[in-house]
């Protein structure tokens, strides 16, 4: 049994439960590419998943990359994922709670590992003890680092070409996507510190895709009617405030020229 397979368990197959016994066209195609196990699987989540949120046709642990960090996030390594959060709650009560400085705990940190490793050491010539490992050479490709180098300097371009776009176009509701995104971050970022925001990201991602996981079904009911009434407020908002905006900024570009 592959990787994908061991991670289809009771919460996925729960995702995949809902197919009936009478659709008989559905189940020829069906048996056409059982062979494959891929084919398998993504066209019964076609079937099953028409009504997920945000039109979601996978499991979720599949939408989160299906690997380690989904198994973490999902708490399917218990171990995993109770390490990570105790770890986050313990940095964040040493320099948030307790006022500890980074770098006074990096340097005691340092200072208490290469201590321990020197005498270690020169214990172990003198006694039956074990020698401490030996440091691990790290080795790179050739050509790692201008492959790394050049995918940056794509991003950098394209991010580049984006906010040109949005910066001298004339799209109100495009600019509008790139500004309330980062009105919202600054707020947020007034509330609390780096360390308080990256604890609290992590706690969330640790704890609400787990819980969504667990009442899918309840949420993405809630989510759709939601979803419904906030398309009908911004068709609203779009005809009433947007294109009226649009067409000013249109005719003063018309004056100009």
């Amino acid at each position: 049994m592959d990787r994908g397979e061991d991670h289809m368990d009771i919460a996925d197959s729960d995702f995949l439960s809902d197919i009936g016994d009478d659709d008989d066209n559905d189940g020829d195609k069906h048996d056409e590419y059982s062979s494959d196990p891929e084919i398998d699987k993504y066209y019964v989540h076609c079937i099953t998943c028409r009504n997920r949120l945000f039109g979601r046709q996978k499991p979720l642990h599949l939408v989160l990359g299906g690997g380690l960090a989904a198994d973490v996030i999902l708490w399917r390594n218990k171990e995993t994922s109770s390490c990570v959060l105790a770890g986050a709650t313990v940095i964040w009560l040493l320099f948030e709670w307790l006022g500890y400085h980074f770098i006074t705990f990096f340097c005691n940190a340092l200072l208490f590992s290469l201590t321990s490793l020197f005498l270690w050491s020169n214990l172990a010539s003198f006694t039956n003890i074990v020698s401490p490992p030996e440091l691990p050479d790290v080795t790179l490709p050739e050509g790692s680092l201008v492959r790394a180098a050049l995918l940056l300097r794509w991003e950098y371009h394209r991010a580049l070409r984006t906010l040109a776009v949005v910066i001298f176009g004339t799209d109100l509701k495009r600019f509008l996507k790139v500004v309330g995104p980062l009105w919202f971050l600054s707020v947020v970022g007034s509330c609390f510190n780096f360390l308080t925001l990256f604890y609290l990201v992590t706690l969330i991602s640790m704890t609400v895709p787990m819980l969504y996981e667990n009442y899918e079904d309840n949420v993405d009911t809630f989510a759709e009617k939601a979803l419904i009434k906030i398309k009908r407020q911004y068709a609203w908002l779009d005809e009433k405030v947007f294109h009226k905006l649009q067409h000013v900024i249109s005719c003063e570009n018309n004056t100009k020229h």
